[in-house]
C-alpha cells in the first residue's frame, strides 16, 4: 500500500483494482465483504499476496454481481472512492472469501479499463487527507449520539481505536451510520472540510429530532 501512496503522491496516476459497490466506504470505516465472483476472488488473493489495497467506489448504475459479456460494461461508478485494506479474512467454503476491510486514503479515478475477467482497473491519484481538527464543542451532541449508536450497532463493527474527539472521524462515522441516500453519503465522502460535513449532518439530525 505504501508504494501505491508514494506513487500517488507524485500526482502520476497509479493502477488500482476497483470494487464498485452499492455502499460508500469512508476513511477509518470497517466494511465486511463476502467475495465469491471469480474476478474479485482473484483480486483478493493478489492483494493479500502483495499486501496491497483495492479501491471501493460507489456503484451508481448496474449491479454488484454481473454476468459475462456486454452486461459488464453497463456499470457506472463514482469518481472518488476509498482504499480498502484487508485486515482479516476467512474462507468458510471453497470459492467464498469473507473479508474484513478498513477504509484508508480517498482517491480519484482519472480513467479506467476492464480486464479480460471483467475486473475494473482504475488509474487513480490519492487525495490528501482533510486537515485534522479537534471536534468543536458546538458539535459535542453529535459525538454523544455517535457513542450511543456504536453501542447499539456493536463495538466490534468499528476500528480498534475510537476517536470521538476528532471532527473528521465523528463526521465520517455518522455519515456511514445514518440512513442517508447513497448520493448524499457520497457527497459526504467528497467534502474535504470536516466542519462543513458536521454542519450538514447536524442539520439532518435536528430535522429528525435526534439532537
Amino acid at each position: 500500500m505504501l508504494s501505491f501512496l508514494r506513487a500517488a503522491g507524485t500526482r502520476e496516476p497509479s493502477p488500482l483494482p476497483l470494487f464498485p459497490l452499492k455502499t460508500v466506504l469512508f476513511p477509518g470505516g470497517v466494511l465486511p465483504l463476502k467475495v465469491f465472483e471469480q474476478r474479485y476472488v482473484s483480486m483478493t488473493k493478489a492483494c493479500l499476496k502483495d499486501d496491497r489495497p483495492f479501491g471501493v467506489c460507489l456503484l451508481t448504475q448496474g449491479e454488484e454481481v454481473s454476468g459475462a459479456g456486454p452486461a459488464r460494461t453497463a456499470t457506472e461508478f463514482a469518481p472518488i472512492g476509498t482504499l480498502a485494506r484487508i485486515t482479516n479474512w476467512d474462507m468458510p467454503q471453497l470459492g467464498i472469501l469473507h473479508l474484513r476491510t478498513e477504509g484508508d486514503t480517498r482517491f480519484q479515478i482519472q480513467s479506467h479499463s476492464i480486464a479480460e475477467d471483467g475486473l475494473v482497473i482504475g488509474q487513480v491519484t490519492a487525495l490528501a487527507p482533510e486537515p485534522s481538527l479537534a471536534l468543536p464543542e458546538s458539535y459535542a451532541p453529535l459525538s454523544k449520539l455517535l457513542e450511543l449508536l456504536i453501542g447499539r450497532v456493536g463495538r466490534e463493527n468499528f476500528p480498534a481505536d475510537l476517536a470521538l474527539d476528532d471532527a473528521s472521524w465523528v463526521g465520517y462515522r455518522l455519515a456511514e451510520l445514518l440512513p442517508l441516500p447513497l448520493h448524499i453519503k457520497q457527497s459526504m465522502l467528497e467534502i474535504n472540510d470536516c466542519e462543513v460535513r458536521l454542519k450538514v449532518l447536524a442539520q439532518f439530525l435536528r430535522q429528525q429530532g435526534l439532537i
